[in-house]
């Protein structure tokens, strides 16, 4: 599966989602990955993925993951799935 997109779904200034965002954008420069990488805060936004806890993980338009964080190790996972 090609991947054009990954969304961290997360609040603004959570640690813990700024860090999912920059391990995935450190995964998708490692991998040589060419897809557009987003941290969407905004409420509605994420409740139109049905995500009540955070944070999320889109790929695809596809919620793969969320209330959880994941490691690096992870997020490398489902990308490569």
């Amino acid at each position: 599966m090609k991947i054009e997109s990954i969304k961290i779904l997360g609040r603004d200034g959570c640690s813990n989602c700024m860090g999912m965002f920059q391990n995935t954008i450190d995964i998708l420069a490692e991998k040589n990955i060419a897809a557009d990488c987003q941290h969407v805060t905004d409420l509605q936004q994420i409740m139109a993925y049905g995500v009540m806890s955070l944070p999320g993980l889109v790929i695809n338009d596809k919620v793969v993951s969320y209330g959880k964080i994941l490691s690096k190790a992870d997020i490398q996972k489902f990308i490569e799935s």
